[in-house]
């Protein structure tokens, strides 16, 4: 694995090619270091690096490792970037500063209340199943704009983007300009979209947040 600052460095230099090249929108590109499954030790670099924004996948993962880090470091904004079962939605709003994966209205409806009890009201994706893929989360893509609605509306969520993974395998191009389309759609300005493989492309549809973790981290156990 390369050294954190070397790996940090050639990424946010990718990212603002990338982002040169194809122009605006967005203003700007946000790196997610996604840390699921390192434990703080290799995290602590990146950190004193500069790198502020990460995400996890699992609640009890990042309830494991993150207070211990946001003692030492300000400035951390961490996400939830995995699926978020209903009986762990108050301990996500607890410890997540952005949920990117609200996806039923269930879930929405509880993190409202959760949210409430805490008095906090935190910046949520919706996430879409771009390729309406069986075994993957999200809402399907001609129900995203109702949703989105929905959690506005009904639930009084901060509902910010959308997010997506696109299924493996296939070109990402058209996966990623149909979210863009449904943001569109839905009056929503983020999208959340792009990983280590396929970040600069995503980039070229209009990503506002990048969401990598092999590429920085190495490849995982």
């Amino acid at each position: 694995m390369q050294n954190a600052p070397e790996s940090l460095e050639i990424i946010r230099a990718r990212i603002e090619r990338a982002h040169r090249r194809f122009g605006p929108p967005p203003d700007r590109v946000e790196l997610v270091a996604v840390s699921k499954t390192f434990d703080a030790a290799a995290i602590r670099p990146f950190l004193d690096a500069g790198q502020r924004m990460f995400g996890e996948n699992r609640v009890q993962e990042a309830k494991e490792k993150w207070p211990e880090l946001r003692a030492s470091y300000d400035g951390i904004e961490l996400h939830l970037i995995g699926p978020l079962q209903t009986n762990k939605a108050r301990e996500a709003v607890a410890l997540f500063d952005v949920i990117q994966t609200v996806d039923r209205d269930k879930l929405a409806g509880i993190l409202a209340e959760e949210m409430k009890r805490a008095g906090k009201r935190l910046p949520v994706f919706v996430q879409v199943n771009i390729g309406l893929e069986e075994q993957k989360a999200g809402v399907a893509p001609s129900d995203a704009a109702a949703f989105v609605g929905r959690c506005k509306d009904l639930h009084g969520l901060d509902v910010v983007g959308l997010m997506c993974i696109p299924p493996e395998g296939d070109p990402a191009g058209p996966y990623f300009a149909h979210l863009a389309s449904l943001a569109r759609d839905a009056g929503v300005e983020k999208l959340s979209m792009g990983m280590s493989s396929d970040f600069e492309t995503a980039i070229a549809m209009g990503a506002t947040h990048v969401r990598i973790g092999s590429a920085l981290f190495g490849h995982r156990g």
